[in-house]
């Protein structure tokens, strides 16, 4: 079977299944703890992904486990099309922050309305930025320095995220 391009979604699931066999729910939990800080993945995302790429050959399906679950395993192809994958460009970030888009259209709200998104997006960004701290330093000690070098976006990220909110108009 010949080999095909991937997005990024599809060399996620493939790259998490280079740790073994998983279901989509198992996929999903492993995509949230490694990868969350910095990159998301919804479910139906998953749940789309993964025939399509068992229909390319770059999974297989293993047995049907309780409720029905199917675990995914990666397969010879799929582990050269992530190979690929990771030698290719990685193209332009997808910059979307639904509290700079909110700002953006300031003057139509509240000072109330800004008040309260401020302090929602200062609340979030202080729990992320604490949790991707100790994330990263958890991952650094057990020896992956790249899983580190990740996270440490995540970190960087949420503390540019915070300074920011300290600058924007409040009415």
């Amino acid at each position: 079977m010949p080999d095909f391009q991937i997005n990024p979604t599809a060399a996620a699931l493939l790259g998490l299944l280079h740790e073994g066999p998983m279901t989509g729910g198992q996929l999903m939990a492993a995509a949230e703890r490694r990868l969350g800080p910095y990159w998301s993945m919804t479910r139906s995302q998953v749940y789309r992904e993964l025939p399509v790429l068992a229909e390319m050959g770059y999974v297989r399906l293993g047995k049907p486990g309780p409720r029905s679950s199917q675990p995914y395993a990666i397969t010879a192809s799929g582990k050269r099309a992530f190979s690929r994958w990771l030698t290719e460009t990685p193209g332009r970030d997808a910059l979307r922050n639904p509290v700079a888009l909110r700002v953006a259209f300031g003057q139509q709200h509240s000072e109330d309305q800004l008040k309260t998104l401020y302090t929602n997006a200062n609340q979030y960004h202080s729990e992320a930025l604490a949790m991707a701290k100790d994330q990263a330093k958890e991952v650094k000690k057990n020896g992956d320095p790249y899983g580190a070098a990740a996270l440490e976006f995540a970190v960087a990220y949420h503390k540019a995220a915070l300074t920011w909110l300290k600058t924007v108009p409040s009415e």
